[in-house]
């Protein structure tokens, strides 16, 4: 079950308190800047981790500032589309509302999950940079951690992001394996932790050095997490091995 840290209370609630209930999610941004940003990428997390666990998800997008820049930015970065948003209301019987928000920006009622802001120290503006590379980047901290962006990080993203696809693409040359019990549990434990990202790709980085897992069950274990991550792992599938 998928648990979130409500940022009006510090406690742990559940995402989803009643079962297959449609849960609706409500991201509030404030403009187009790399916060904003994160405050979306964070709402798709958080509607795909509740599509894993089978709740329908009413996924809707406010602000009053910039928001078809903001959707065209969260569209390069591999976020799906939300429905406009505006009414914060009860609306089509949903069990739950939640509201993803930057910390210190708008305090609706209902379960809320802070984000923390993003530091800019990249050269020129996210618009102008890899966009996987920028989501992995956002990945390696919790939404509700501060984080830089800047040159290194980016780096070091592309690096990791061109390594795990080109051994995504090898290791789907061999039989497939299932998911192993125990990696599947640790995936799903790290993200229903509050949308733990980076609990999610240290279990990546275990199997990527696992030498005794065979590659079928890699192969399957970095498309089941990326379903979570929409990191586009499969990206260089039918290249040579």
């Amino acid at each position: 079950m998928l648990r979130i840290t409500d940022a009006r209370t510090g406690e742990s609630v559940d995402a989803a308190p009643v079962r297959r209930g449609l849960t609706r999610v409500e991201a509030h941004t404030e403009g187009l800047d790399p916060t904003s940003l994160r405050v979306l990428l964070v709402a798709d997390l958080l509607v795909r981790a509740l599509e894993l666990g089978g709740t329908p998800v009413w996924a809707l997008l406010t602000g009053e500032r910039q928001r078809a820049e903001l959707r065209a930015a969260g569209a390069a970065l591999g976020v799906r589309p939300f429905e406009e948003g505006g009414e914060t209301g009860p609306g089509l019987g949903e069990a739950q509302v939640l509201h993803v928000v930057g910390k210190g920006g708008e305090t609706p009622g209902g379960v809320r999950v802070a984000v923390a802001p993003v530091r800019w120290e990249a050269p020129g503006p996210p618009g102008d940079t890899d966009p996987a590379a920028l989501r992995l980047t956002l990945f390696t901290r919790s939404a509700s951690t501060p984080v830089t962006v800047d040159a290194a990080a980016l780096d070091d993203a592309r690096d990791t992001l061109g390594r795990w696809r080109r051994a995504v693409a090898a290791w789907a040359h061999r039989p497939s394996r299932p998911v192993p019990d125990t990696v599947r549990a640790d995936l799903r434990s790290a993200w229903e932790d509050d949308l733990d990202t980076a609990g999610v790709l240290r279990v990546l980085r275990t199997v990527e050095q696992d030498a005794e897992l065979a590659d079928g069950a890699r192969f399957e274990t970095y498309a089941y997490a990326d379903r979570l991550l929409g990191l586009d792992l499969t990206h260089d599938l039918g290249s040579p091995a």
